[in-house]
């Protein structure tokens, strides 16, 4: 069986439930999916403190979006 994470109204659903973009999963078990804003938490953490990713380093060779990049002549 398939849950899911109902952003909407904060409870594990089965397959048939809110629309997918309310949702988080799917999880392979209730207990993973009664979890699903614990492990966004947890990732955004990691990756928050992931120097690989740090967006504020500001030491120019990282990673970054690329948006913006163009941006000045676009309406030209």
């Amino acid at each position: 069986m398939t849950y899911y994470f109902c952003l909407k109204h904060h409870t594990v659903e089965e397959a048939e439930g809110c629309r997918a973009n309310n949702r988080l999963g799917p999880y392979d078990t209730e207990a993973e999916a009664a979890r699903a804003l614990e492990k966004v938490e947890e990732r955004n953490e990691a990756w928050d403190n992931d120097p690989k990713w740090n967006d504020d380093a500001g030491s120019g060779s990282g990673s970054g979006s690329g948006s913006g990049a163009g941006d000045s002549s676009a309406g030209s």
